[in-house]
């Protein structure tokens, strides 16, 4: 625990460093971006016509196990002590001490920042060499190099097969040789847009020109089996039960691929979970026709049919009904990409942060009871102006004290404000003020 904590205590320092150095599209383990970030800036890359047609998918070899030692030590902004007693700890693995020779600290918090610092450059170092327009053999051209990086995985955008192969990738081994990385030949493929490529687990293609991002068929595969393997598993269990191990795994799943052109995969996906349950609940019911079967397990719920359905004990002890959540249930919805010059550590970015948050609050019904209760706590008014809020005024989420300069998101630290009112409060005194609050004090609920 002492260690774990003396990390996090480096993390503190390390991470603003990390995130101003950090590559413009790389989205793994940084604050406030996710896949969905790294996919649509996919679709932003490659939707338009004049789009690059070629891509490299990239993936780096044992990446957290073979990061160069001597490397990090001569180039992370750390105190080198430390940092060398952290990549020298080795593991424990039945009782054996196992060395590390390289690689970042296996399980510790500071290896993703770590790992991210060590790939971070590769897209300036892709620009330089490539820049938007080049002059070859007389002529301007557009080589139409992209990098979007999650983590250790990575694609390239190119505008011919022979530029990537015979440019970009050797310029990317280069890169990655300097810090005892490599390629993994297998996994790495260049791939024509109109073919396809997996990337995170969606399927992107074009289809007479039109750009389609679709649920992979390995990661539809992955979560059958899943669902398969949990049916399987709880032969003898009741439905409520099942229920309960099977909703997580369809609710995670969905909602990862909900932002993308899914439907008519959810619906196949419910299909086959249907048909899963339909013989789990035959198996246990040899003896017993299909009308009874069904009338046992498949209930109607609203204006569904043949849901899926148990009792099961609810907190009080009291028995209460549960169905089982279907895919396609989760309405498809677009995902706003982040900015890709955000840095949560700078203050002229906490308003554009806060806004996206309000938006991700009013689309959760967790963050709708939160804004609900600030609403009510301000007797539905705006502390600044005094004047009401109402859906037609619309809101802001204000931050009292800035993120940026260590608040919290606690709802003390958060009040709601008109939209105009929230750009005055932040600008009273120029965009990088101290932080303050907001003129007016509500009342407690």
């Amino acid at each position: 625990m002492r260690d774990r904590a003396m990390q996090a205590l480096y993390l503190l320092s390390l991470d603003p460093l990390a995130e101003t150095l950090a590559d413009p599209n790389s989205y793994g383990f940084r604050t406030h971006r996710a896949p969905a970030d790294a996919i649509e800036q996919c679709f932003t890359v490659l939707a338009k016509k004049a789009s690059p047609q070629w891509l490299l998918e990239g993936d780096i070899r044992a990446c957290f196990d073979e990061i160069s030692h001597e490397w990090l030590l001569t180039h992370i902004p750390m105190d080198k002590v430390i940092l060398r007693k952290w990549l020298k700890a080795g593991y424990m693995e039945g009782n054996v001490l196992h060395p590390t020779e390289a690689g970042t600290p296996q399980g510790g918090i500071c290896s993703p920042v770590i790992a991210n610092l060590t790939l971070d450059g590769l897209e300036t170092h892709l620009r330089k060499a490539f820049p938007r327009y080049v002059w070859k053999g007389g002529k301007q051209i557009c080589p139409k190099v992209n990098l979007i990086r999650l983590a250790d995985d990575f694609v390239i955008t190119g505008a011919t097969h022979e530029l990537l192969e015979h440019e970009v990738k050797p310029l990317v081994e280069a890169f990655l040789r300097e810090r005892g990385l490599e390629l993994s030949q297998e996994k790495t493929v260049i791939t024509h847009i109109a073919d396809g490529c997996d990337f995170l687990g969606q399927h992107l293609r074009k289809y007479n020109g039109k750009l389609l991002i679709k649920p992979s068929a390995k990661s539809i595969k992955s979560v059958l089996r899943n669902v398969r393997a949990v049916i399987k598993g709880n032969k003898s269990a009741s439905a409520g039960n099942l229920i309960g191990h099977l909703n997580p795994i369809i609710r995670g799943w969905a909602m990862y691929h909900r932002h993308g052109v899914s439907a008519k995969v959810f619906q196949s996906v419910d299909h086959a979970i249907f048909q899963s349950l339909w013989r789990w609940a035959k198996r246990r019911h040899p003896n017993k026709g299909v009308r009874w079967v069904k009338a046992r397990y498949f209930h109607t719920s609203d204006e569904r049919h043949w849901v899926f359905s148990g009792k099961v004990r609810g907190s009080k002890g009291q028995s209460q009904t549960v169905h089982l959540l279907t895919a396609h249930s989760l309405p498809i919805k677009r995902h706003t990409k982040i900015n890709s010059q955000v840095n949560p550590y700078d203050p002229q970015w906490e308003l554009y942060l806060e806004q996206r948050q309000g938006l991700k609050m009013a689309a959760s019904l967790k963050g709708r009871r939160t804004l609900l209760y600030l609403w009510k706590r301000q007797d539905g008014r705006c502390p600044h102006c005094s004047e009401a809020i109402t859906m037609i005024t619309g809101w802001h989420n204000h931050h009292k004290v800035w993120r940026s300069h260590g608040g919290s998101d606690a709802t003390d630290n958060r009040v709601l404000l008109h939209p105009t009112c929230h750009s005055q409060v932040h600008h009273a005194r120029g965009s990088t003020c101290v932080p303050h609050s907001v003129t007016r004090v509500f009342r407690k609920a």
